[in-house]
């Protein structure tokens, strides 16, 4: 209304004309894009000057600690517990026998709702193994697609964790802690435990799975961390990278640019959800039954079968007092 009332008041006087010129030139207004270019790379110097926040750099410590801790329970447990995999797609199942759900895809996605064939499964089932460029420094040029053999691959924790302040020479950051040789001398020596003592491994499990969780979540909240929108793929960086990993696209032979959005707790830490038998259930799941069963992250469903005691808040999850399926009632 301000606009209308000055140019009503320009016709009114002569001065359309020169009213024009003076709206048209508060948009006309130059910008020096090298000048722009400059500040922004100034801006980004000085806010690598800040890293690492030296009061994260115990959180980070902590959270590798707990990161090996956490590898070595699920390891001892694996010894005791049995686990299955699907041999054509990501299913888990803990337990000696798969279940009859029809939730496979099959291979490359060529299936729907077919039966899993089950093979033995292993740590890397439990623990989903999230690997990200290990970066010389934070605020460093962004990595070409063909310089992506030039820089390390180490998991995305241990990568957040140094970026945290933690010490680059600690032999946590370029140990391969998913490699079962890694920690078989430990478990080899638990392999005559009693139940009580794998009760008691499976809850310093399971709080090692909170504390790893919740310390990655505070770092988050300081470090900044990208994930593609279309595949997996992480990044711990202001930025993403530029090698054409995603295959997403067909049209790019399968080896398109990835479109980086900001990562959540669960990119990083995968919980890697599975079906879950209750004592209500029958002692192989089935399809009709798919609606009433719960469910639980593989690692805490692991835990329970030991006896661990699981948070209360993942009882909505696990359906613990639900029913059993109409199809077994009757």
């Amino acid at each position: 209304m301000i606009l209308i009332k000055k140019l009503w008041q320009c016709l009114l006087f002569g001065e359309f004309s020169g009213c024009l010129m003076h709206q048209r030139r508060l948009y006309t207004t130059k910008v020096d894009l090298k000048k722009l270019r400059s500040m922004i790379l100034k801006r980004i110097e000085n806010r690598a000057k800040d890293y690492p926040n030296r009061e994260m750099v115990p959180v980070a410590q902590e959270v590798l600690k707990t990161r090996n801790f956490l590898i070595q329970g699920v390891s001892t447990l694996l010894k005791f517990y049995p686990v299955m995999a699907c041999k054509f797609c990501s299913e888990v199942f803990i337990g000696e026998k798969g279940h009859l759900i029809r939730t496979c895809c099959g291979y490359m996605l060529h299936g729907k709702n077919q039966v899993h064939e089950w093979v033995p499964g292993g740590l890397n089932d439990i623990l989903v193994p999230v690997e990200t460029f290990h970066l010389p420094h934070m605020f460093q040029d962004v990595i070409k697609h063909n310089q992506r053999f030039d820089f390390d691959r180490i998991p995305a924790v241990v990568e957040l964790c140094w970026q945290a302040g933690v010490d680059s020479y600690d032999e946590n950051l370029y140990s391969s802690s998913f490699n079962s040789q890694a920690v078989s001398g430990s478990v080899h020596a638990s392999e005559s435990l009693l139940p009580e003592e794998l009760t008691s491994v499976a809850n310093k499990t399971v709080r090692a799975w909170e504390t790893l969780r919740s310390g990655v979540q505070k770092l988050l909240l300081v470090y900044p961390a990208k994930v593609c929108t279309y595949c997996p793929e992480v990044h711990i960086g202001p930025s993403g990278h530029k090698a054409r990993l995603c295959g997403v696209f067909k049209y790019e032979n399968w080896r398109g640019s990835h479109i980086w959005m900001k990562a959540r707790l669960d990119d990083l830490v995968p919980p890697n959800i599975v079906w879950r038998r209750r004592p209500q259930d029958p002692l192989m799941l089935v399809n009709e039954g798919r609606n009433y069963y719960g469910h639980a992250p593989a690692v805490l469903e692991l835990c329970t079968q030991a006896g661990a005691i699981v948070p209360a808040k993942y009882n909505c999850l696990m359906k613990m007092q639900g029913l059993s399926g109409p199809a077994l009632t009757q």
